[in-house]
């Protein structure tokens, strides 16, 4: 029995017994804790801000709140702003954020903008001040920078001459280890320019303009160019996954499926702030990050069905560079600014559903339009009882362009012509039943006024696959009455074009139907860059691997029923590649190639490269052969107008380029010729310095110098001796034909 409180004795109450320090509250703590802010995280410093009175100081902290609130929340009496004697401020302040995570967001943020015309804010973590500006981190002596001499660097765009004169492309080949790169030499061996083993530890991939060579490692990105391939830049984002480079070669996203994690020791490019992010932004010429994001929660797929893929590129570019925009699946599209990554209205553009978007590749040209602006399509499905939408929107004015309701909807694919005159809307439309499917095509004429519509109903069966002619008004599809999906055979599909009617005036007709292929194969259509010519191709097939060369302007006779149509279709060849996985076409338009790469399948791994007539030129199996790039071209830098003239000229040059096959052909005989005149030579010469040596050898030994004279003398003497003394009797036996008569018997 316990003892009462009267009754205690002394060692009843020995502190041994009964400790507080021993009962365990950590969990306790853990969870009601309040967590208050340590240091000076949350303390910026802003500079660069005018000099003002004891007057003029509460309007410029005012002026200066609306700033800074924009990224956090402060107050007028957290912000100090220190004076001088002369009572001047002093062009900086102090200013407390309610926590470091909007600190670190007014850094990223509002350093380096103009605060008015004469001034421009430099915001700074008070921490960053004291870990590089400490004491014994800054001479208190000032010393002139040193400057390094000039030296003047390679010319990235030196491919765009080549050596040979005969402007020839080069391609990278990615075989086994080993990637090198190469000019064409059409039905020739490659030439090779430089060839490295381990370059990259994945896959290799040119910048949009041809500048920069991407290799991807586990430490990052790095970009190789000039004559003597050299680095360029390195971007380092660990475990980096993919790259995406913008338009013009002035950023680049990198993503890793692996959040980035800091070291305590701190990261030569990134910050805590970029912490488990995935996805940087880079500016390429400075080689500095630029804003870090992490994973969307993927959107959840239908049941039954396998799990959405990864939405790549994730980040899409305006055709300028200055727009970059994310979708976040079924609610919003948020546009940034370059190049200080800042939304766009610091607020997303709310798009309830948004499934999908698209910038256009080109900056539009709109009838009437002569502000600038940047366009977007997007698409929304059937949501309750509102039909599905598609919308063209301006920006930045955020501007709804045209839009077009949708009914019966199953998928919707956005299709950009490669100039923007024209965007495609692939519908997919279900029947009341849900048992049949058919497509239709919405085509946006964008640079007509009103952005008229024109709509393509004439498409029975479900199309899989569809491309615009680069720079033309022409389109392929490929369709198939089978149900869409993974089978064990292919199904059968049908090739159609379709191109505009002729019509007076700059406008293009209405798009009719020009041609059907039926009972084919193909799955893939690649056009030339320059137009005219496209290469229907079956890919990713064990049974069937067709190559059908198209020219919808053949100069040929022009079929009557087509007489109204600024087409006229023919098949100039069909070329097979067994197990072939990629198709491409050189810049220029000129040749194609086709290639079996090891990461699908491990069958006559290789690669071939046809003509723009579908001539086969040259076929080379390689083992382990992975990948296979033609290195892009940036844009001519002639007029239309010079351009046309070369068009009209082209006879001219043709004349001129013949003449150099020719001779060029001539030439390579020659140099086979030369060789083996050259070798001959080589062996007469040797063949002399032989018969000196043994001439010398004979003569040393006291030997004749010719054995085989010596020889038949000492037999001619021999035979001489032995029939001095006897007659010799020679006998001649001639035979002469006198006459000859024939005689035929009856």
């Amino acid at each position: 029995m316990a003892p009462s409180f009267d009754h205690l004795r002394e060692a009843d109450l020995d502190d041994d017994e009964f400790n507080d320090e021993d009962i365990d509250i950590s969990d306790l703590r853990e969870k009601f804790e309040v967590q208050l802010e340590q240091g000076y995280d949350a303390f910026v410093v802003v500079d660069g801000l005018p000099k003002v009175t004891e007057e003029q100081k509460p309007k410029l902290i005012k002026f200066l709140l609306k700033k800074l609130n924009s990224v956090g929340r402060t107050r007028e009496d957290l912000i100090h702003m220190p004076m001088d004697e002369n009572g001047e401020s002093m062009r900086f302040a102090f200013v407390e954020f309610s926590s470091a995570a909007e600190a670190a967001a007014a850094t990223r943020q509002l350093d380096m903008v103009p605060l008015d015309k004469k001034h421009t804010m430099r915001v700074n973590k008070i921490t960053d001040i004291e870990r590089f500006g400490g004491e014994g981190r800054i001479d208190e002596k000032y010393h002139p920078p040193h400057i390094e001499e000039f030296t003047e660097k390679e010319h990235l765009r030196w491919f765009m001459k080549d050596p040979s004169g005969r402007g020839r492309d080069q391609f990278v080949m990615y075989r086994g280890d080993s990637v090198g790169v190469f000019w064409n030499n059409e039905k020739d061996q490659p030439e090779n320019i430089v060839d490295r083993l381990h370059w990259t530890e994945t896959f290799l991939q040119w910048s949009p303009l041809g500048t920069y060579l991407t290799s991807i490692h586990a430490q990052g990105v790095q970009l190789w160019g000039g004559n003597s391939w050299s680095r360029q830049a390195r971007f380092a984002h660990p475990y980096v996954n993919l790259v995406a480079f913008s338009p013009n070669e002035k950023y680049l996203v990198t993503w890793s499926n692996r959040p980035i994690s800091i070291p305590d020791s701190g990261h030569p490019c990134l910050s805590i702030d970029d912490d488990g992010k995935n996805y940087v932004i880079w500016d390429i010429a400075t080689g500095s990050p630029l804003r870090s994001f992490a994973n969307l929660d993927a959107p959840k797929g239908e049941e039954g069905k396998p799990p959405p893929k990864l939405q790549w590129p994730a980040f899409k570019w305006s055709a300028d560079d200055k727009y970059v925009a994310r979708l976040t699946q079924g609610q919003s599209i948020s546009v940034y600014e370059l190049p200080r990554m800042n939304l766009l209205d610091k607020t997303s553009i709310k798009i309830e559903g948004v499934m999908d978007f698209d910038w256009a590749p080109a900056t539009p040209q709109r009838d009437g339009v002569k502000s600038y602006e940047q366009l977007f399509c997007y698409w929304t499905p059937e949501i309750g009882s509102n039909p599905a939408k598609v919308g063209l929107m301006s920006i930045p004015s955020k501007e709804i362009v045209r839009s077009l309701n949708l009914f019966s909807v199953s998928d919707v694919k956005l299709h950009w012509q490669s100039e923007a005159a024209y965007l495609c809307v692939k519908v997919d439309r279900h029947s009341k039943s849900k048992k049949s499917q058919a497509t239709t095509l919405e085509i946006f004429r964008v640079k007509e006024k009103g952005v008229p519509v024109e709509v393509v109903d004439t498409i029975k069966d479900t199309v899989i696959n569809f491309a615009w002619e680069p720079k033309g008004d022409r389109f392929a599809i490929i369709t198939t009455t089978e149900p869409v999906g993974v089978t064990a055979v292919p199904p059968k599909t049908a090739v159609s074009f379709f191109c505009p009617e002729k019509v007076k005036g700059p406008i293009a007709g209405n798009f009719k139907h020009l041609r059907t292929l039926e009972k084919k194969n193909s799955n893939a259509i690649y056009w030339s860059p320059r137009g005219r010519f496209v290469v229907i191709a079956t890919i990713h097939n064990q049974q069937s691997s067709d190559l059908d060369f198209f020219d919808l302007d053949f100069e040929g006779d022009k079929p009557e029923s087509d007489k109204d149509m600024t087409a006229n279709l023919q098949l100039m060849n069909t070329a097979d590649h067994y197990g072939v996985t990629d198709v491409e076409w050189d810049p220029s338009g000129r040749f194609v190639a086709t290639w079996a790469s090891v990461w699908k399948h491990a069958m006559e791994n290789g690669y071939h490269i046809y003509d723009f007539k579908g001539e086969a030129l040259r076929e080379e199996p390689i083992d382990k052969f992975k990948q296979f790039q033609w290195r892009p071209r940036p844009p001519t830098l002639l007029t239309k107008e010079e351009q046309k003239q070369v068009r009209k000229n082209l006879r001219e040059y043709s004349r001129v380029f013949d003449q150099e096959d020719a001779d060029r052909g001539a030439s390579a005989d020659l140099a086979v010729v030369e060789a083996r005149r050259r070798m001959l030579e080589e062996w007469y010469a040797w063949r002399a310095d032989v018969e000196e040596e043994i001439y010398e050898e004979r003569a040393a030994i006291g030997l004749p110098q010719d054995p085989h004279t010596a020889l038949l003398e000492a037999k001619t003497k021999s035979i001489k001796g032995s029939n001095d003394d006897s007659d010799r009797v020679i006998e001649e036996i001639v035979e002469d034909v006198l006459e000859e008569s024939e005689e035929i018997l009856a």
